[in-house]
């Protein structure tokens, strides 16, 4: 069938051909059912024409496709379906691993300073979490519950998972995988021996105080020197993951190549976790502002390349995901411009947000 005007388009119209925006974006694929809501987005973006298929039945309209609670999903409303295994999440295997590891982490930490770290143990905890992995999303998972005591062993097994993703996503081979788990997992062993009243502590640090929290890199690496079983890249890791591309971090102050692939791994995801974790005198960070916060550091801070790479992973979202704005509003993202990754497009209760103009709003949560 011919090209036909979106003005005429009927929902249940199957499309034959990419449908691509003015700027060049892919807004549908070929082979998608129109949905009535589609209609608007087709407007929205000017769209003036779309080709579709020919209906068996002339001059009779094909249906809508009807909303079917299958294997999985439960009807929360008309016209909506949630799906069932995001709202038992918390009852996943992953979460159950999950919580083996941070209680051998909590165990290991607290012992490191007296006994030899349970490399071993650590590692085949950890090669279980990681069989999980499939079912672990940088922006949506969630621990089942967070003390605020207990924030840097979050951030250690938070950070493994994260980091053994990046180094997937940026083409490492796979031996280093989990090496750079490792290395997430043990990136602040020093914290052991730092003041715990300083890294709790709600006000601004002194510097004799800022001194002693920094020196954690070092006693990490101190304490991780002469474990087995893990290479020089983790130790390194624990050592210079505060270090920055331009020579401003610390504690050696190292430029651009001198600074290991794992620690440069490593700062990422431990920036995210660390400002997207409540902490006893913080808030939780909305995970899309945190990524654009990334984003600021990856020019001169930050390696740019693994940041790239973070961002465009972490948001590949499917349209039709479930989002509560920073004004409370409930929606769901229905496109994501690649130059805009951060900012979708967002339909809330039948308008269009485009969170790229109104900025002042952002994602706060994704629910489902």
């Amino acid at each position: 069938m011919p090209s036909i005007a979106v003005g005429e388009l009927k929902p249940g119209s199957k499309i034959i051909k990419d449908v691509i925006t003015p700027l060049g974006g892919t807004l549908f694929s070929k082979g998608k059912v129109i949905l009535p809501r589609d209609l608007e987005i087709l407007q929205a973006f000017l769209v003036q024409q779309v080709e579709i298929e020919g209906s068996e039945v002339e001059g009779k309209t094909p249906e809508p496709p009807k909303a079917v609670a299958t294997a999985g999903a439960i009807a929360h409303k008309p016209g909506t379906i949630i799906n069932e295994s995001l709202l038992a999440k918390s009852n996943s295997s992953l979460h159950d691993e999950y919580e083996k590891m941070l209680m051998l982490i909590k165990k290991s930490y607290r012992s490191v300073a007296a006994a030899p770290l349970p490399i071993l143990e650590l590692r085949s905890q950890l090669e279980i979490l990681i069989s999980h992995l499939k079912d672990y999303h940088v922006l949506k998972f969630a621990p089942r519950t967070i003390h605020d005591i207990d924030y840097n062993y979050h951030n250690a097994v938070l950070s493994a998972l994260t980091s053994y993703k990046i180094a997937q996503w940026c083409g490492y081979p796979q031996k280093d995988w989990m090496q750079a788990a490792f290395a997430g997992l043990l990136h602040d062993i020093g914290n052991v021996k730092v003041d715990i009243s300083l890294l709790q502590k709600p006000e601004s640090l002194s510097s004799e105080e800022i001194e002693e929290v920094r020196r954690h890199t070092t006693y990490g690496y101190q304490l991780l020197r002469n474990v087995t079983a893990i290479n020089e890249g983790v130790r390194l890791a624990a050592l210079q993951h505060h270090e920055k591309i331009d020579g401003t971090g610390y504690p050696l102050r190292l430029e651009g190549s001198q600074i290991h692939d794992y620690a440069k791994i490593v700062a990422v995801a431990d920036i995210f976790h660390a400002m997207t974790l409540k902490r006893a005198y913080r808030e939780a960070q909305s995970p899309y502002l945190v990524l654009e916060q990334i984003l600021t550091e990856s020019f001169g801070k930050l390696d740019p390349v693994i940041v790239q790479v973070f961002i465009q992973k972490t948001t590949e979202l499917y349209n039709g995901t479930r989002i509560r704005l920073s004004d409370g509003r409930h929606g769901e993202i229905i496109f994501t411009d690649r130059s805009n990754l951060t900012r979708p497009m967002v339909q809330i209760e039948g308008s269009i947000v485009n969170l790229a103009v109104e900025r002042e709003l952002y994602i706060q949560e994704i629910i489902a």
